[in-house]
């Protein structure tokens, strides 16, 4: 059966009140919300941020963890023919001084009309919008309290949502996502799943990034189906938990980062899935940074015994400027790895990139050298997106260190990778390589071999780049152990030849990451060439 193409906002026609979302809470247990009841609270959302002043085309910003007043939010935006913008909520930064900064920069960019807040973060936001000048935020319970709801959704906004790239090479920008790109990017991705309302789903990822908010929240309840939300920190606290309630509920669908595999791997023993089945797992969506290949491997073996099928792992690519999927391995297919022309098929698998599937339908990738012409099967250049749910285009300050722009000629993305067969691989950041002996080097590749050989995700970040003339590595650790200089040191002596090779040690969390887990290494990169971390910088051999 075909996948329908289904409105924004279609689903309130039918809302079903034996379906809905399932919020899990502190003990053990889930609230269930049906769809038969969201409705209600969009609808009345929808009415209450029209008698606020909200306007057709106004922004609205949510700052909020996942829940029912964040997705009555974001449809009761939409409902009232306005704008919606996530922006991540305080949990997402360990410093306050550092969200502080970073929500003030995008809140003052999107310029709402209304933000909504929950309790954790409203007095937060409530100190950065006074510091802005802009209209004091509003609590969801408050907004929605005694309010009848509208009769039917106004006509949608031109501008369906306002979307923040993470920032990983600088600043956050804004991303303007056209109503018929996003349904366009949501019909691409239920077709691509063959998602429908009979297919469970469940996911902790963060609704203020793009890959928890379109590709799952969005993508959910435009289907219609039953969707198990977890906080991204009750994964963190109990990885056993999301696992269980995936076997219980006989779960379709999920996504998640390559870090969140191999968290899986550290914290869940085999002896403790005993009695659970994942043969239920259709689509197991793995995108957001490069996949390593023996993480992949690995999380087979833990819940392969337990039913997962092998081809229910989906490695994906995509971006905010291309609302979010670009490609994606078709189900049952098996993932697979390849290396470029001229790759050492001997070398590490670290060096071998897992395939990030071909494009969905009305998609188009090609890979440009830097004359701009497009290159053959295996040649590594600059990933280029062309055809349907491109962006419109960016808000505020357009420029960035990231290389990605948007023009006439479709979507630069500033990734570099190769096709084979009409299959994307995905290798890095052009910005973050470093060009020895005539081929290039990517901090991604380098950060894989690491992680591998036993420094877990999230506790190092490559940094590669020309640094007073001098060819230079750098191995940046967030709370270094013993033996993990030397293991630094052997792998990037290898790849990055006479090259200068330094560590950096800052205290364990002190690297900068984005709100949603990146390393800012561009950012990291001019702290590091400003001697922002000269009192802890030395060759990376020395103690």
């Amino acid at each position: 059966m075909r996948i329908p193409d289904r409105g924004l906002l279609e689903w309130l026609d039918e809302a079903p009140a034996e379906r809905g979302l399932y919020y899990a809470d502190k003990d053990d247990g889930w609230d269930f919300l049906s769809y038969a009841e969201l409705r209600d609270l969009v609808l009345r959302t929808a009415a209450a941020l029209r008698a606020n002043g909200v306007e057709r085309g106004d922004v609205v910003a949510l700052v909020q963890r996942s829940s029912p007043g964040f997705v009555a939010g974001l449809f009761g935006a939409l409902a009232a023919g306005a704008t919606p913008c996530s922006i991540a909520p305080p949990f997402a930064f360990q410093r306050a001084d550092e969200y502080e900064q970073h929500a003030a920069s995008l809140i003052e960019t999107a310029g709402p009309r209304v933000t909504l807040c929950d309790d954790e973060s409203l007095e937060r936001v409530r100190k950065i919008s006074a510091g802005l000048g802009l209209p004091e935020p509003i609590q969801f319970e408050d907004l929605v309290r005694d309010v009848e709801p509208l009769a039917e959704p106004l006509p949608l906004p031109e501008t369906a949502l306002l979307q923040f790239t993470s920032g990983s090479s600088g600043a956050s920008r804004g991303v303007l996502i056209s109503a018929e790109a996003l349904r366009a990017n949501l019909t691409g991705m239920r077709r691509w799943m063959d998602w429908t309302p009979d297919r469970p789903g469940i996911s902790w990822l963060p609704v203020h990034h793009d890959m928890g908010l379109v590709g799952y929240l969005l993508s959910v309840v435009v289907t219609g189906c039953d969707s198990w939300m977890m906080q991204p920190d009750d994964f963190i606290r109990s990885p056993l938990r999301y696992l269980r309630c995936m076997s219980d509920n006989r779960t379709a669908i999920t996504g998640m980062p390559n870090f969140a595999l191999a968290y899986i791997l550290r914290r869940v023993r085999p002896k403790q899935l005993e009695g659970l089945r994942f043969d239920s797992m259709q689509a197991v969506i793995i995108g957001a940074e490069r996949v390593d290949p023996t993480v992949l491997e690995d999380f087979h073996q833990l819940l392969g015994p337990h039913g997962l099928d092998r081809g229910a792992l989906l490695p994906a690519y995509g971006g905010a400027e291309a609302t979010l999927a670009v490609t994606g391995l078709a189900r049952n297919a098996g993932w697979t790895t390849s290396v470029p022309n001229g790759g050492d098929t001997s070398a590490p698998s670290g060096n071998a990139v897992v395939g990030c599937g071909t494009p969905l339908e009305g998609r188009h990738v090609a890979i440009h050298g830097e004359d701009g012409e497009e290159l053959p099967d295996g040649e590594v250049g600059e990933i280029v997106v062309t055809g349907v749910s491109i962006a419109s285009g960016y808000v505020g300050d357009t420029s960035s260190l990231s290389g990605t722009s948007l023009g006439e000629r479709g979507l630069h993305t500033g990734d570099a990778g190769f096709v084979r067969d009409g299959q994307l691989f995905v290798i890095g950041r052009l910005g973050d390589g470093l060009k020895v002996s005539g081929k290039m080097v990517f901090a991604e590749s380098l950060e894989t071999l690491l992680h591998q050989r036993g420094i877990p995700e999230r506790r190092v970040a490559v940094l590669l780049g020309v640094r007073d003339g001098v060819n230079t590595g750098a191995a940046v650790f967030g709370g270094v152990q013993e033996g993990w200089r030397e293991l630094a040191e052997e792998v990037l002596s290898q790849w990055l030849g006479d090259a200068q090779l330094l560590g950096v040690e800052v205290p364990r969390g002190g690297i900068s990451v984005t709100s949603s887990g990146k390393p800012r290494r561009r950012v990291i990169w001019k702290a590091l060439c400003a001697g922002q971390f000269d009192a802890t910088t030395g060759p990376l051999t020395a103690g």
